[in-house]
């Protein structure tokens, strides 16, 4: 019998962030979901790699099978900062904390 297959790693974004989001122009908030969307993926190779996901790490390492860890990233070219950890075990990176500077 195989195994059942990974599936893909995920973002979420805690209620506070969320809500930023919303208040943004539709154009900045789709290209928010779209980063975070993307940064999901490549956050989700580099753990699944144990290599470094990409960011300002906030907090050492903890195990690799638990928490990975804290991290601060700015969008490209936007008026947005936001700090993601990393739940290796659910597959995905929580967003508590977004910043939009209007």
């Amino acid at each position: 019998m195989s195994e059942a297959p990974r599936r893909g790693w995920t973002a979420w974004t805690e209620e506070i962030p969320a809500r930023t989001m919303l208040d943004m122009p539709p154009d900045l908030s789709k290209k928010v979901v779209n980063f975070l969307s993307a940064l999901a993926l490549e956050v989700g190779g580099a753990i699944d790699r144990d290599r470094q996901p990409p960011g300002d790490p906030m907090e050492p390492m903890g195990p690799m099978d638990d928490l990975c860890g804290r991290y601060s990233l700015q969008i490209p070219g936007e008026p947005v900062v936001f700090e993601y950890l990393v739940l290796r075990r659910r597959r995905e990176i929580c967003i508590p904390v977004l910043v939009w500077f209007r």
